[in-house]
């Protein structure tokens, strides 16, 4: 994988929690749910209380990738008004009161729109690690490669069960950061098991030369984040904590964070 130690924040973050014996927890949450205030108040319980990153996702029309709690979640901070610009302000207020590292997940349509020069400029100044980016294949990313270069943002590009030798071998070389494994083929959303296709696919990442390879889909218990952490340098939490979000606020986010983080100790297998 293209980084280097010093120039990505994300792999700085995934490698202290390796050196401390877990597996990094990236919780997610999207910006401006319930409101701008409050996403930033949420993402700093977050920090306070074990995530290692934090992923801000950025509201969407059309999420084809997000299950009906994220969807509702980031329907109605479009109701509320919310405007891509706006991420910023989340990014900004979550790093300028935390150390942790934060990237924004969005689908490239928002990027391209603003431009990916200026949205990358503009992410940097607000502090930003980088973009997970679940729509945009490495072949189709030169501008985003070029920006990313410039700014010095981490790129993390999603593989999946269904990614082929080639396929999983270009992602791995052209992201930086960490990989975004997949563990089923479908939408977020929290599920009971996590189950072995995310296992395979972190190995296939793994063989194709990726020094960190974080999980993402269906993961919403300790349990999960303890199966998790025998094979994976990360884990990432979506749907729970927005489910917590929605039914408890900023706090409810973090003791669900905290509990969470129970479970990150690596069992090297």
């Amino acid at each position: 994988m293209n980084s280097t130690p010093g120039t990505s924040k994300a792999a700085a973050a995934i490698d202290k929690a390796r050196s401390e014996g877990r597996t990094a927890l990236i919780g997610y949450l999207p910006a401006g749910y319930p409101s701008v205030q409050e996403s930033i108040d949420a993402g700093i319980a977050l920090a306070k209380n074990g995530a290692d990153l934090i992923e801000i996702g950025i509201p969407y029309s059309d999420p084809v990738m997000d299950g009906p709690v994220i969807q509702e979640a980031t329907n109605k901070a479009l109701r509320n008004g919310f405007a891509v610009a706006d991420v910023f302000k989340v990014v900004e207020g979550i790093t300028s009161a935390t150390n942790t590292a934060v990237l924004v997940m969005t689908y490239w349509n928002p990027v391209v729109r603003m431009g990916v020069d200026e949205f990358s400029r503009r992410l940097a100044e607000a502090g930003g690690a980088g973009l997970i980016t679940p729509d945009l294949i490495p072949d189709e990313a030169a501008e985003w490669m070029e920006a990313s270069d410039r700014y010095g943002l981490d790129r993390v590009f999603l593989v999946a069960p269904s990614s082929s030798p080639k396929r999983m071998a270009a992602t791995v070389q052209a992201s930086r950061g960490f990989v975004y494994a997949v563990s089923v083929m479908g939408i977020t959303g929290a599920r009971t098991t996590v189950g072995e296709a995310a296992r395979a696919v972190v190995d296939a990442a793994h063989a194709a030369g990726a020094e960190r390879v974080c999980v993402g889909l269906g993961v919403s218990r300790s349990e999960h984040v303890r199966e998790i952490a025998a094979y994976a340098e990360g884990v990432i939490v979506g749907t729970a904590l927005v489910s917590a979000l929605t039914d408890g606020g900023p706090a409810a986010v973090g003791q669900l964070m905290a509990d969470l983080s129970t479970g990150s100790a690596r069992k090297e297998p």
